[in-house]
């Protein structure tokens, strides 16, 4: 079952093919069944009206004779009402016709010698209501039964019962029944269903298998394209689709192909750059590290005896060793900023819990000695397939900023999650941001106090790094800031990678504030 699932999931074939099945079967189901109600109706009706037709002459010739019993010495009423109950048959192709006949209430309680019916078919067949109604109109009713027999238990043979009330001339009123069964008119109907289904399943197969040859004419070419695609995808940049003919399928082919040339000259290029990219990356990096660690050491030295040097000599170790670190971090920086403009840049993706990660992060930065510190993180697990390296790093940059940001009014730090998504917010209550800074919040080394920067010893890389991580994983950064109230930063990242961002789980602008945002794709446009 779950192999035909993956299939269908994965085969527009089956998909249409079934659809369009299941659509058939519908409304050859819906329609057959109002034919065969109308064919089975009209049948039954017309029994009926010929029931009816024949009981009425039937009951008009046995009155004619029992009033003849008389005036004529030749006709006995024994002998009218023997041929009464004398079971006989319509024509060589149907079935018994049966007759009963019944006393009504008021002879009855006199007599009931006339009373009987034909074959020990039981009196009980006629019901009392269907009497009752006989007996009000005296006109022919009909209506449908079951007959049964005395000598048959358990035999009981749909059939029209068709009544009405006769005069025997002893001033004896008797309700006569004849009743006809429906034997042939049940064949016919079970023979027409017979066809009805034979030809319904007929037609839905041979819809199915047109349709299936018609959809995998067009499918065939599509897989094709799919499985090209594919392998291109895979890095087989050599493949190329077979063109056949010159319909929209063959022009297809042609655009594809063309498409994978280009695309197979441009990812030429782009290695070719990036290696070149690579390799002076990896050159500046050697030549940059081998003095720095050389400046590090010595400024070490320095700086641990910086005891025995005079003030200002100490002064300036301590200066020199904080200088250094911020090189350095300038340098890894730089280097990860390289590799994303080379798109060297690549997720080494694992399932991780994302809340140690930023409670390792909050201990890390001492963030809960910062005055107003709140955590807010009500579910336990916050799994996601993500390169938790730059989730962590993404979080330090955004927790960081609000830190050197907050002027000690307080950061909240909030987690949240859906089925598919889940969203980091950092917000501060500190000195914030201005419209006019908001469109270059992200740019690289742009810092809106400059001064206040240099103290901070921020590169003014942290937030574009961090826009990058979280576009390396599908997922957005946004940001919201006022002057005096604080930013607020929202990162949201799909939990698996290829899932699209569908919800907003934390909202970037706090609900008593104006809006400030800017996005990705705000970034990507300036």
């Amino acid at each position: 079952m779950k192999s035909f699932i993956r299939r269908w999931r994965r085969s527009i074939l089956l998909q249409v093919t079934g659809s369009l099945v299941v659509i058939s079967v519908i409304v050859i189901a819906v329609a057959g069944s109002f034919l065969y109600a109308k064919i089975s109706n009209g049948v039954y009706r017309e029994k009926d009206n010929a029931a009816v037709s024949e009981a009425q002459s039937l009951s008009d010739y046995t009155q004619a004779q029992l009033d003849a019993t008389r005036y004529r010495t030749d006709i006995s009423l024994s002998k009218v009402i023997s041929g009464i109950f004398k079971a006989s048959e319509v024509s060589p192709t149907t079935s018994v016709r049966e007759t009963i006949m019944l006393a009504t209430p008021p002879t009855a309680k006199i007599s009931k010698i006339y009373q009987g019916s034909s074959n020990k078919v039981l009196l009980s067949t006629i019901p009392a209501s269907f009497r009752a109604q006989v007996r009000k109109n005296f006109f022919s009713q009909s209506l449908r039964v079951k007959i049964k027999y005395a000598d048959r238990p358990g035999v009981a043979i749909d059939a029209i019962a068709v009544g009405r009330v006769v005069g025997i001339p002893t001033n004896s009123i008797y309700e006569i029944y004849y009743l006809f069964p429906l034997t042939q008119q049940h064949q016919l109907v079970s023979l027409i269903r017979g066809w009805m289904f034979g030809t319904g399943f007929v037609l839905i197969l041979m819809i199915g298998l047109i349709t299936w040859y018609v959809i995998r004419k067009v499918v065939l070419p599509v897989r094709e394209v799919a499985e090209i695609a594919e392998k291109l995808t895979e890095g087989d940049l050599g493949r190329r689709l077979a063109i056949r003919g010159e319909n929209e399928m063959g022009r297809l082919a042609v655009s594809f192909n063309e498409m994978a040339l280009s695309m197979q000259q441009q990812i030429s290029r782009l290695e070719n750059l990036s290696r070149l990219q690579q390799r002076f990356v990896s050159d500046v990096s050697h030549e940059l590290r081998t003095p720095l660690t050389t400046i590090r050491m010595a400024s070490q030295i320095l700086y641990d005896s910086r005891g025995s040097l005079d003030a200002a000599a100490a002064r300036s170790a301590e200066l020199l060793i904080s200088q250094t670190e911020r090189f350095e971090t300038l340098l890894t920086d730089l280097l990860e900023v390289s590799r994303f403009d080379a798109r060297a840049a690549i997720l080494e993706t694992k399932d991780v819990d994302l809340k140690p990660i930023v409670l390792r992060v909050i201990d890390t930065l001492q963030a809960t000695e910062v005055p107003g510190f709140v955590f807010e993180a009500p579910d336990n697990e916050y799994r996601a397939l993500v390169d938790d390296r730059r989730i962590e790093r993404i979080v330090r940059n955004l927790i960081s900023n609000a830190i050197d940001h907050s002027e000690g009014l307080g950061v909240v730090i909030t987690m949240a999650q859906s089925e598919n998504e889940l969203a980091i917010g950092v917000r501060d209550f500190g000195i914030g941001f201005a419209d006019r800074d908001a469109e270059r919040l992200f740019d690289r080394f742009w810092r809106a106090d400059p001064s206040r920067s240099r103290v901070r010893g921020g590169t003014g890389l942290g937030l574009a790094i961090a826009l990058d991580d979280a576009k390396l994983h599908q997922g957005t950064l946004e940001a919201w800031g006022r002057p005096a109230h604080g930013a607020n930063f929202v990162v949201t990242l799909p939990k698996s990678p290829g899932i699209p961002i569908g919800s907003t789980l934390i909202d970037v602008v706090p609900s008593d504030q104006q809006s400030t945002i800017i996005s990705d794709a705000e970034y990507d446009e300036i």
